[in-house]
């Protein structure tokens, strides 16, 4: 028996749609089958991911008889799981982040301004979403679009200067030596 082609597979379909002023974007739609006894019953099972562009996304899957219905379950679930995540300058992370899920690894970078978003389909989605403008990423290990969550993995790990310090008990200014000190500093070590 062959194979059926799966609706969406690499490179998915997207869909954007204001509301709320969040954005959703369809990552894929997969055809299941059960075996019953009077033939076969399909249903179809989406992944989604909803973000505000300025901070904040969320990823949830759906499964249901009918197309939208699985879409709707799923964008429900990634509204109610949405994360925060700190950016540097608005337009991209704060330092390089590593995720993994499962077999999947996903190796997330921080970029120059201008270099755009340098990623795959299903990760390109969430950070759109995210409003990430300058990011470079890379999937290892997997081709599964569900590899968005070691995506949320490492964007979950990525914390800014500020969080940083309140952690320490410090004051941001206190992470980053001077110009002035930083000079005197690898002097001095060079010295000896």
């Amino acid at each position: 028996m062959a194979r059926e082609p799966r609706e969406g597979g690499r490179g998915g379909r997207e869909r954007e749609r204001e509301g709320d002023d969040l954005v959703d974007k369809l990552v894929t739609i997969n055809r299941v089958a059960k075996v019953v006894k009077g033939g076969r019953r399909f249903a179809f099972a989406a992944l989604v991911v909803v973000g505000d562009q300025k901070g904040r996304v969320g990823y949830g899957a759906g499964k249901a008889r009918e197309v939208p219905e699985a879409i709707r379950k799923a964008t429900e679930r990634a509204k109610r799981g949405m994360i925060r995540v700190p950016m540097k300058e608005g337009r991209t992370l704060h330092h390089d982040s590593y995720g993994h899920f499962g077999a999947g690894k996903v190796v997330v970078r921080a970029a120059e301004a201008g270099t755009g978003i340098i990623a795959g389909g299903p990760m390109r989605a969430v950070f759109e979403s995210l409003g990430v403008n300058d990011v470079v990423a890379k999937s290892l290990g997997t081709r599964n679009p569900h590899m968005v969550k070691a995506t949320f993995a490492a964007l979950e790990r990525c914390s800014s200067p500020r969080a940083v310090a309140a952690r320490r008990g410090k004051k941001a200014s206190d992470l980053f030596p001077k110009r002035g000190q930083a000079a005197e500093g690898t002097a001095e070590a060079a010295n000896g």
